[in-house]
């Protein structure tokens, strides 16, 4: 038996840059980091030879083929599992509409499962390419690059997504009391709104051909380089501040990115002591995200009580095995 843990994820600023449409014109960066809040794979050897897959339905099937699950399909196919294998997904939050890349993160503990299954050793960046590979080139996902490589490398990232489909990672140098307290000071609350980012991000897609769409997301492109500055400094007012103005840009990408109560819900918390936030993932709902100094936190919390928050931490770690009890197979 093999389980694989891999993390959620927030992205700070310079979000829907890393869709193929912008950086194909124009070098797109952005800072996310790991959660810890995570999905779990569970990959355990059958007698017989067939596959059976348990996730919000059961799937017992003879053949890869038969799959209806894509994520599973795709990534038994490209790390080569054929049958005789029961795979189990788990998560530690509801994955639809999260905006915390949850789909992402199942198809890179997939593909880890998978190859540490067939005792086949991979790096993080082998991992990220094929679950971009599945998501965007196989099954036509209209999303970016961000989810797949920090879910698989963890921790404080700033990327680089270059024209020629080439990706560079650039950690954000902060010390674990740093790392805490910029932690400490970012709350997320349930916006009680599950919605699909495909339609969100397809309109974005198709946006960057209007060259003032275009413009937007380069200042939010010029938003990452002070933002990790403000990180590595500990200088969480700046942070605030940029993520305030980074949500006034990106409502302007796409229509259903934010919308009434969305609005008066950020506008509640900006009242009583939040310096910015913005929603996580593509917009529409999921969890609202916002850096709140210490002090204001107590006013946040009391105007916030009736929406559900979920307490997290930044998390260090991407994708891991935390269980292998591999036996001798008689197969």
């Amino acid at each position: 038996m093999i389980i694989v843990r891999t993390p959620l994820r927030l992205s700070f600023v310079g979000g829907g840059s890393d869709l193929k449409a912008f950086y194909e014109k124009k070098d797109g960066m952005v800072i996310s980091s790991a959660i810890d809040k995570f999905v779990y794979v569970i990959v355990k050897e059958r007698f017989d030879d067939k596959i059976y897959i348990n996730y919000s339905k059961k799937e017992i099937v003879d053949r890869v083929d038969e799959i209806e699950h894509d994520l599973v399909r795709e990534a038994m196919r490209i790390a080569g599992v054929r049958n005789g294998v029961e795979i189990t997904t788990l998560a530690d939050i509801p994955s639809e509409g999260s905006g915390l890349g949850s789909s992402s993160s199942i198809t890179v503990g997939l593909l880890h499962a998978f190859y540490t299954y067939q005792n086949v050793l991979v790096s993080a960046e082998q991992l990220a390419e094929e679950a971009c590979r599945i998501e965007i080139d196989i099954l036509g996902k209209p999303i970016g690059k961000q989810d797949q490589y920090i879910a698989a490398y963890g921790s404080l990232h700033k990327f680089v997504f270059q024209h020629d489909d080439t990706v560079k990672r650039i950690p954000v140098e902060m010390d674990n009391g740093l790392l805490r307290r910029f932690s400490s000071a970012t709350l997320l609350y349930y916006t009680g709104i599950t919605r699909s980012s495909d339609t969100i991000l397809a309109e974005q897609k198709k946006n960057f051909s209007e060259q003032e769409k275009f413009s937007v997301m380069s200042e939010m492109v010029g938003m990452v380089a002070p933002f990790r500055a403000a990180l590595e400094q500990g200088d969480i007012e700046t942070c605030g501040r940029l993520l305030d103005e980074n949500w006034r840009l990106k409502k302007k990408m796409a229509t259903g990115i934010t919308n009434g109560e969305i609005e008066q819900m950020y506008e509640k918390a900006k009242r009583a002591g939040a310096l910015g936030g913005k929603i996580a993932g593509a917009g529409g709902g999921g969890f609202l995200m916002l850096v709140v100094p210490r002090e204001k936190q107590n006013a946040v919390f009391d105007a916030m009580k009736g929406y559900r928050e979920l307490p997290f931490m930044l998390e260090r770690s991407g994708s891991k095995v935390i269980f292998d009890d591999r036996r001798y197979s008689s197969k």
